[in-house]
């Protein structure tokens, strides 16, 4: 009796540890792809039939970015309207997809940030005032920025800007006061702070713009911008280098720029020598590469979404935005993009080794944040 109660006990004890320890399914190629993918979309509220839900839950979208203006229709009226209406818009995605979705949003304080203050939210210094202040000060008012978010249920801000403000003129930097300081020095110093008060809320930051879009004369918003005459490496580079180093940062997003002494053909964002030669080379970043928006002008006009999709993450860009936000809106767009990329992996013109360390960058991102 005493034989049998024993072998009961460790067939049961075997049996727990096989449960305990046995492998989750690996994830498809077309769940790994779809982690790569951040959307934008329509609608102030959501329920089980919203496309928004279906396309995270069918694709295994990794994030979403909200917007307070809809572009393509010239309306006010897209994912932002009040405090409360926000906070029960990200509940619901949550509740209807999954907890460890990237829920975004662009909250660099002053004239880009989607939680106006018509809205009800709190005002927040342009990065340009912050920087002619304490660094103290900065942190003050990324901490009271971070709470809010980290309120409403975000966990991202694509932010903060760590463009040099060389060309004060610049139509999509300098003139919106979105760069700290002409001093590459203060920028760092301020764009470290800032991402301290984010920290402090849990929230995850992506500086931007990579390479450095402060010595531009127009705006890639609306076409290629190139900057081959007016670009100062060393400069530029500068806070890149020294966040890098303090090894706090979570994501850094690309800029749409060309610079032909160093590609003479792709912009950044597409280009293995600004992504994977300088980046992830010679300053030996090792986290996760965030595209611009892939619809903006400089991408959109100048190559066909096929080509750019696959040239980004040959590049290595781990995650694209598509923002559906600028001259068309594209229900389809998530489809569209999943389609395009697992074919060229399945043709062999995107080696599945990068869908891989892009998907494992990420999940140790989200890791890292309780996702």
């Amino acid at each position: 009796m005493k034989k049998q109660i024993l072998l009961l006990l460790l067939i049961i004890l075997i049996a727990s540890i096989f449960i305990l320890n046995k492998e989750k399914k690996a994830p498809s190629l077309d769940e790994k792809i779809g982690e790569m993918l951040v959307l934008g979309f329509r609608g102030l509220e959501v329920d089980s039939s919203s496309k928004i839900i279906n396309d995270i839950n069918k694709y295994n979208l990794g994030g979403i970015i909200l917007f307070d203006y809809d572009v393509p229709s010239s309306s006010p009226i897209r994912n932002i309207e009040s405090k409360d209406q926000v906070k029960k818009l990200i509940s619901d995605i949550k509740k209807l997809t999954n907890e460890n979705l990237l829920i975004a949003v662009d909250a660099e304080g002053g004239y880009v940030n989607r939680l106006k203050t018509k809205y009800g939210f709190t005002n927040i210094k342009s990065a340009l005032e912050m920087g002619q202040g304490e660094v103290s000060e900065t942190f003050n008012q990324g901490l009271i920025l971070g709470e809010e978010l980290k309120e409403l249920g975000f966990n991202v801000n694509f932010a903060p800007v760590v463009d040099v403000n060389i060309n004060e003129d610049n139509p999509v930097i300098g003139y919106l006061e979105r760069s700290f300081s002409k001093d590459p020095e203060e920028v760092y110093t301020h764009a470290s702070s800032f991402i301290d008060a984010m920290h402090e809320n849990n929230i995850m930051t992506a500086i931007k713009h990579f390479p450095g879009h402060g010595s531009s004369e127009s705006d890639s918003h609306l076409g290629l911008t190139d900057v081959t005459n007016t670009y100062n490496k060393e400069i530029e580079l500068l806070p890149y280098k020294k966040l890098i180093e303090e090894n706090k940062l979570d994501m850094i997003m690309t800029a749409h720029i060309i610079n032909k002494n160093i590609d003479s053909e792709n912009p950044a964002t597409l280009s293995l020598i600004f992504l994977k030669d300088i980046l992830r080379g010679e300053l030996k970043y090792n986290g996760v590469i965030v595209s611009d928006d892939m619809q903006m002008g400089a991408i959109a006009d100048n190559f066909g979404f096929e080509e750019s999709l696959i040239k980004a993450i040959n590049a290595g860009c781990d995650l694209l935005i598509f923002s559906n936000n600028n001259k068309e809106y594209d229900e389809n767009i998530a489809e569209k993009a999943v389609k395009i990329i697992k074919e060229a992996v399945l043709t062999g013109e995107i080696e599945e080794a990068q869908i891989n360390e892009s998907y494992n960058r990420i999940k140790k991102l989200k890791e890292n944040y309780n996702l």
